[in-house]
């Protein structure tokens, strides 16, 4: 068994003590101040508590490092090797509705490439970590992506373009496309727990376009760790496009290949 790095146990550290605020909340949450960043994006003093915590302990823990955070944007530190990718809560509109499915997401780049990452499911208390080379974990069971060979027989995530956000009709193609190729196709709200339940092989594969860096670098990490993997659809820069094919080669490939023959109009 692998154990998690010094960085990688600050990380899991500062996701378990904003965990536990999101608990506290998500049991008080119809008293939440929630405003709105835009049509469909939602902000409550949970998000933002959640990620005074995490910034908190990890600079405490690693002062100099960078960060860029969903709520507070990028924070530039003395140490330019080295950021940390948050997001405090994935699945906004899930915890505000009272659906127990959302997350904390915490990546870590150095030298401008993913290196770390940790998910927690917060509802269920799991605590997803891989860091480069040393495998993908479930606290301390290894993780695998699905050994699955054939689309057809594939379960597959992904996600929905909200009220206010571009690309419905273009989505609307290609999940008429996929839905004649595979097993099923979900949709649960939260991008880092689709990648992280990827990589523990309980979906086969996962697309969406339009992600912020913070929603998958976490996850990212995590499936390439658990032997899949996790790109751009049309072959680009993942975190500056966000539009993520993951999963086991043998179903993301042909998978991939179906999104990309979908027009873009």
């Amino acid at each position: 068994m692998s154990r998690p790095s010094p960085t990688v146990s600050v990380m899991l550290d500062a996701a378990r003590a904003a965990a536990k605020r999101l608990v506290r909340d998500f049991g008080e949450v119809e008293n939440l101040q929630v405003s709105r960043k835009g049509p469909a994006d939602f902000v409550s003093t949970a998000d933002r508590k959640a990620e005074e915590i995490i910034h908190e302990k990890l600079s405490k823990a690693r002062p100099g490092y960078g960060f860029l955070m969903e709520e507070t944007g990028a924070v530039e530190g003395s140490d330019k090797s080295h950021r940390f990718l948050v997001d405090p809560l994935d699945g906004t509109l899930n915890f505000l509705h009272g659906l127990p499915h959302f997350s904390i997401s915490i990546g870590l780049e150095r030298e401008g490439v993913l290196r770390a990452g940790v998910v927690c499911d917060v509802m269920r208390n799991e605590y997803f970590w891989a860091e480069t080379d040393q495998g993908a974990w479930l606290e301390n069971r290894r993780l695998k992506v699905a050994a699955r060979k054939k689309l057809v027989d594939a379960l597959v995530v992904t996600g929905i373009p909200q009220l206010g956000k571009s690309g419905k009709d273009r989505f609307g193609k290609e999940l008429s496309v996929v839905m004649e190729e595979v097993s099923g196709v979900r949709r649960h709200g939260s991008a880092a727990l689709d990648l992280a339940w990827v990589a523990a092989g309980r979906l086969d594969a996962y697309w969406e376009r339009g992600l912020a860096p913070w929603d998958i670098a976490a996850g990212a990490v995590l499936v390439r760790e658990a032997g899949g993997m996790a790109e751009d659809i049309s072959g680009g820069d993942l975190l500056a496009t966000g539009d993520v094919i993951a999963g086991p080669e043998p179903i993301a490939l042909p998978l991939r290949a179906l999104l990309r023959k979908v027009p873009a109009g």
